[in-house]
């Protein structure tokens, strides 16, 4: 994580060669090959991405050169699946897709999904032209260049795209080669924002209260202090469990990601080691129980969880296809993997920009929920499932200095995906790449926020 931006946001499987050669070597090397075929599998089956450009620009720069190279990746369309291999042969890792559902890890346990076919348009609602939108105004264009130049002395980018709404409208976008207007993109921590949404659709009808208790089912031995966790402690990731998320296959996300099936269960097991609303902590291991707390509520298993966000939020914004990520056991990995274009994740940064309405004025999310989300947590510059530059911190304090207003705040997901949210300017930028420390982009990003404001300024 660049800790002078506090932009990472993801899934902390980045494996060092220290870490490969210590403890359990089977262990990391499973993970490595998990993260492998996961990531593979999703760009090829949903995101129609050629494998081996993914496995070069994604998966090698977060296993490293070293590790990344013992491992090979198989592509196996007849049954659309890809397996990864290690340097004697031997398969360590395989992910599968299901249409509807993406791609998940061949795990014990794994419970079937029946594949969903349906297909969803975009609403066709004055918010953008059927074509791409090129920038009118000289200097988003030049801004626009900056994001996507790649330059010898500088960590490489590897943007993929960028669109720019203003009033509610594109003003601009921009794609890398092979990637276009209709692309599902990896979000990666993105997806702990839409977690958000789902819990503030639920607090809006009144299915849950951000200050009261999880409730985990694991929790509730007498005496044990984990039963005091809330959903807001979650949200905020100040839970005080002991599940750090960390650059190492040894991790407890790394294992909960990438061994196990049930993600939600392991992330239960993990002890407190604090008490909640102490300690700042960024973990998806917090974001992964809300998931499975949404989706007892929803009801229906992974069906159902479909089914809830696509009438109850996908729709309402107006967005096409989107596909949810699930574990072994039918929940929604709502840490990390949510897929859609870069026009549909700008439709969701509206709902936020426009303090939880959809676009025909219905509210969806609490009346003051968006400001909630957006207010610092414990002096961090995060909130509730959104990075912020609301508070005190040192981040915060250099983004709003660089020309990113204090009202501004942005999902954002590891390697630089990111929708930048600002109400004062009516402004949304979305931001897509998978771009390399330490700040993965961010300074090129934040020259692409001033020049819009600058072009487009609103009193």
């Amino acid at each position: 994580m660049a800790k002078k931006t506090y932009i990472v946001a993801g899934t902390a499987v980045a494996l060092s060669v220290a870490a490969w050669l210590v403890w359990r070597p089977d262990q990391a090397i499973r993970v490595a090959a998990g993260v492998a075929a996961h990531h593979v599998c999703s760009m090829t089956y949903i995101s129609g991405q050629d494998p081996k450009e993914t496995y070069d620009q994604l998966v090698v720069p977060v296993l490293g050169e070293t590790v990344g190279r013992l491992l090979s990746p198989h592509v196996l369309r007849d049954t659309r699946s890809v397996e990864v291999s290690g340097p004697l042969g031997s398969t360590l890792a395989r992910a599968d897709f299901t249409p509807g559902y993406g791609c998940r890890l061949a795990l014990p346990g794994n419970v079937p999904v029946a594949a969903d076919t349906t297909k969803h348009a975009a609403a066709e609602d004055g918010f953008a032209p059927a074509g791409p939108v090129a920038a009118s105004e000289p200097s988003i264009a030049a801004a626009l260049d900056r994001v996507f130049t790649e330059s010898p002395a500088q960590p490489v980018k590897h943007v993929k795209a960028v669109v720019i709404v203003k009033d509610g409208h594109v003003i601009a976008e921009q794609y890398a080669a092979g990637f276009d207007l209709h692309t599902p993109l990896l979000s990666f921590s993105v997806a702990k924002s839409f977690t958000n949404a789902f819990l503030g659709i639920l607090a809006k009808q009144g299915k849950i209260r951000p200050d009261q208790p999880l409730g985990a089912p694991e929790w509730q031995a007498p005496g044990d202090s984990r039963r005091k966790i809330t959903i807001e402690d979650l949200l905020r990731m100040h839970s005080g469990l002991a599940a750090e998320e960390a650059e190492s296959a040894y991790s407890p996300v790394a294992r909960m990601e990438f061994l196990h099936g049930d993600m939600a269960a392991y992330a239960a097991a993990q002890p407190a080691k604090e008490a909640p609303n102490r300690t700042f902590e960024y973990t998806s291991a917090d974001t992964v129980l809300l998931s499975r707390r949404v989706g007892e509520e929803v009801g229906g298993g992974a069906a159902g969880m479909r089914a809830f966000a696509r009438r109850e939020l996908f729709d309402r914004l107006g967005m096409g296809d989107v596909t949810m990520e699930f574990d072994g056991r039918g929940t929604f990995v709502g840490s990390t993997y949510v897929y859609t274009t870069a026009r549909d994740f700008a439709r969701f940064g509206l709902l936020y920009l426009r303090d939880g309405l959809a676009p025909d004025g219905t509210r969806l999310l609490p009346e003051g929920w968006v400001a909630w989300s957006r207010a610092s947590t414990l002096g961090a510059p995060y909130g509730a499932g959104f990075w912020t530059n609301d508070g005190p911190s040192r981040p915060a304090k250099w983004r709003v200095k660089v020309g990113f207003p204090k009202d501004g705040f942005y999902a954002s997901g590891t390697l630089g995906q990111r929708i930048y949210i600002v109400p004062s300017q009516n402004l949304v930028i979305v931001r897509f790449g998978y771009s390399a420390p330490p700040d993965y982009g961010i300074e090129d990003d934040l020259a692409l926020i001033k020049a819009s404001i600058a072009a487009t300024k609103t009193n």
